[in-house]
């Protein structure tokens, strides 16, 4: 217990507020703790670094403590802005749960939900009466909202800060309240809202809370992850996506994600990195791919995926299995539609640097246009390849 509530505190945290030595002792001292991490369902992917708390939360469950998986379906109506140099645009209660549907699925390769409690939090927040918000905001001081480091650049620049964005971290606050938390879960840019939550706590139940913020997993360039940037790795990945992903990892994150991004103990990353200054990154980045592939799939899908890397991207051989692209009623084609049209999800910013930069190749010819608008003849494709790692078989 002593070694797991270690690694909670310790793996990937960048704060723990009022303290790690008074939230070690909370966690030690036998009581079953009420924990919980919120998000908006925003958006339809989670990727791994979004997974950071997820496994924290689930290592909590495992000790026993109550843990919350609260779905933000009354704040999203709000949206959160504490990473965002605008405001988010307000979605309806069906996109909302559209959201919500891909989120619990994609999750559960990380926690058991069985030992999990979801709730909804505008089962309480609904019920709220305005007197009731007037009350709650007297805790709080606008000052220090519009003193926080994105509100005052937005202001600065002269963009619109709404009213309605101060009331966010005060219904965070409430949520926390509301279901007693004893430890709140989530990233350092959630920090703000958090300490809302332990504002509540001390002023109406005399209670001390702690923040358990973790930092951030980086993108495959070492950028923040973002799908407009293409460096994200998605819960949702083929295992073959999955894989080629790691295997483009900048070396500087090989340690970073082995600690993140698996459950491999300290000890043995530890060892990792000791190997890392001797050995190839390569051989490391491989077992790195392969126990992330193996933990949110298979060992058998983690197995194929690297067997299908080295023959495909290390010995360069076409793959017999691959996706199929249908060009109909066409005689040739622009190659940025093409491509387009063969990664439909993928920004035209990201498709548009990969063509300049030689990243697709038409096979059998080989060519590697750089010109987005050559016409490419479609009777001449049989496959394209995309990046190192994408193929799609051309039908016509």
């Amino acid at each position: 217990m002593k070694s797991t509530i270690t690694d909670i505190l310790t793996r990937g945290v960048e704060n723990i507020i009022p303290s790690r030595e008074k939230l070690e002792q909370a966690l030690e001292s036998g009581k079953k703790l009420n924990v919980y991490l919120g998000i908006d369902p925003t958006a339809t992917n989670i990727h791994i670094g979004h997974a950071v708390p997820l496994r924290k939360l689930q290592a909590l469950a495992e000790l026993g403590h109550h843990v919350i998986f609260l779905i933000g379906d009354f704040t999203a109506l709000i949206g959160d802005t504490s990473d965002k140099d605008t405001e988010r645009p307000v979605l309806t209660t069906e996109q909302i749960q559209q959201n919500f549907e891909t989120y619990k699925k994609q999750a559960e390769k990380i926690l058991d939900f069985s030992q999990v409690t979801v709730v909804f939090n505008s089962e309480w927040l609904r019920e709220l009466t305005f007197a009731d918000i007037i009350k709650l905001t007297q805790h709080f001081s606008a000052g220090e909202f519009v003193g926080r480091e994105l509100i005052k650049k937005r202001l600065a620049a002269g963009k619109k800060v709404g009213l309605h964005e101060l009331l966010y971290p005060v219904m965070q606050g409430y949520d926390s309240y509301f279901m007693d938390t004893d430890i709140q879960l989530g990233g350092t840019d959630q920090t703000f809202n958090m300490q809302a939550g332990r504002v509540l706590q001390r002023d109406l139940r005399d209670k001390e809370s702690f923040i358990l913020a973790n930092g951030f997993l980086a993108g495959t360039d070492g950028r923040k992850m973002s799908k407009s940037w293409g460096n994200a790795i998605w819960l949702a990945d083929s295992p073959d996506e999955m894989f080629g992903k790691i295997m483009s990892l900048n070396d500087d994150l090989i340690i970073n994600y082995f600690q993140l991004s698996t459950s491999l103990s300290l000890a043995e990353i530890g060892d990792v990195e000791e190997r890392l200054k001797t050995e190839n990154p390569m051989i490391l980045k491989k077992e790195l791919a392969h126990q992330i592939v193996l933990e949110l799939h298979s060992r058998e899908e983690a197995d194929l995926a690297q067997a299908n890397f080295e023959k495909t991207v290390q010995q360069k051989e076409i793959p017999t299995e691959m996706e199929t692209l249908t060009l109909r009623n066409s005689d040739s084609i622009r190659l940025l539609d093409l491509v387009k049209q063969a990664l439909p999800d993928e920004s035209s910013g990201n498709l548009r640097r990969l063509i300049e930069q030689g990243g697709v190749e038409l096979l059998p010819n080989g060519e590697q246009p750089t010109d987005l608008n050559l016409m490419v003849e479609v009777k001449d494709l049989e496959v394209i390849k995309i990046g190192k790692r994408k193929y799609f078989k051309v039908v016509v």
